[in-house]
């Protein structure tokens, strides 16, 4: 079953490491323009996932496609240029660096050293960079040493070093850990916002923050789909009150 409407499918994707399936036989498909939760008991492979789709970790069997492309085999960066941003648990940002140059180091540059060298600085740059911090709440802030910021603004602040690159599928690893309740809220309004132009990924513990941006629910458990459907009837679903929701 290989459908082109798909920004992105995993097929039989299997990993194993040491003799244990972290990810066991997966299908997994993405619209364009989703915003797709993934949940799960940990160790149920789902950080593994995104870890394969990005090339951090190489499948041992299956296929993955994006925009209708092997990317099963392909090194990290050339599907990061393709057009898939990732962002992980821990914040990585420069943070004796202001807000506005984080922003304005991730824009993609030219591709090659003589690209890089004659970068400057101009309107367009400027403009981009206040439009993506409008987007991630921190235009007051373009010019604070991120080392300053709240852990929140942090987490948004990586959301648009990743946003700034135009990504069309965006995969968040615990995006709202460590946030506060208005922090959790604004994220949530950022990510319905994100979705406008690209798809999205998101795995998420906090069940309160999945309700409140999920359309599509995907669960899985020993690294297969146990379940997948909207939020109603993934919490609904006997086998995943059992292993996961634990009531």
């Amino acid at each position: 079953m290989s459908n082109t409407d798909y920004l992105l499918a995993l097929e039989n994707v299997s990993v194993s490491f040491d003799g244990f399936k972290a990810v066991n036989a997966l299908n997994l498909y993405i619209d364009k323009g989703e915003l797709r939760v993934i949940i799960g008991p940990n160790g149920a492979g789902k950080t593994t996932v995104l870890d394969l789709i990005c090339g951090r970790t190489r499948v041992s069997e299956g296929s993955i496609k994006f925009k209708d492309q092997e990317i099963t085999a392909m090194k990290e960066q050339k599907i990061v240029r393709l057009g898939v941003g990732r962002k992980f648990q821990t914040p990585s940002i420069y943070e004796d660096l202001t807000v506005f140059e984080n922003l304005e180091l991730s824009i993609p540059r030219g591709r090659d050293v003589i690209g890089a060298l004659f970068w400057k600085r101009d309107d367009a740059v400027i403009e981009r960079v206040k439009e993506v911090a409008k987007q991630i709440f921190l235009e007051e802030h373009l010019d604070r040493l991120a080392e300053t910021l709240s852990h929140g603004q942090k987490q948004w602040l990586e959301i648009g070093m990743l946003l700034i690159q135009d990504p069309e599928l965006l995969m968040l690893d615990e995006p709202v850990a460590g946030m506060s309740v208005s922090e959790r809220a604004k994220t949530a309004e950022l990510l319905k916002e994100i979705i406008k132009d690209r798809s999205v990924i998101v795995i998420e513990h906090d069940m309160k923050f999945v309700e409140s941006i999920a359309s599509r629910v995907t669960v899985l458990h020993q690294g297969k789909v146990l379940a997948e459907g909207d939020m109603q009837t993934v919490q609904s679903n006997p086998k995943v009150k059992e292993v996961y929701l634990g009531h």
